[in-house]
């Protein structure tokens, strides 16, 4: 259930980019807006409530969405793109993201900064920069290193 003042800042967010409000647009970026970090298609759907729109819809919105600058796909992983709000990305520079190679969690690093690539090679363009970062998230590594300690001690 959105409160007033969220469904007033999406009826805003659409009408600044010229998007007509409807019933899936509000659900979808009511998510987006609630979310801690970027979100694929599928974890879109399973926060909007039983009567949500279908996927396909879903994959319209978030399109729609990409195409006015709504939001931006953050990534691709495991044949998925991850979507959020474009609010903290500037036109050539996203901010970086952090995916866990172990459980999949994807965090947004809105505080972190990367200095934009420089030195390339005469011709090459860059339209826009993202930095994607792997490894584990705090919760993995801590069960790795518990693992690893347990098992080292029943070894011992």
């Amino acid at each position: 259930m959105m409160d007033d003042t969220t469904q007033k800042d999406i009826a805003a967010m659409l009408h600044a980019v010229g998007l007509r409000h409807t019933h899936s647009r509000a659900a979808v970026l009511h998510v987006l807006i609630k979310a801690h970090g970027a979100l694929t298609q599928e974890q879109i759907a399973q926060h909007i409530d039983k009567k949500s729109p279908d996927k396909v819809t879903i994959y319209r919105t978030l399109e729609a969405f990409a195409a006015a600058g709504l939001v931006h796909r953050a990534y691709l992983q495991h044949r998925s793109w991850h979507y959020e709000l474009a609010h903290r990305c500037s036109d050539v520079q996203c901010h970086p993201h952090f995916f866990c190679s172990n459980c999949g969690l994807a965090r947004c690093l809105h505080d972190t900064q990367m200095p934009l690539v420089r030195g390339l090679e005469k011709g090459y363009v860059v339209q826009r920069q993202q930095v994607r970062l792997e490894g584990l998230c705090p919760a993995c590594n801590r069960a790795l290193h518990e693992n690893g300690k347990e098992s080292k001690d029943a070894a011992g």
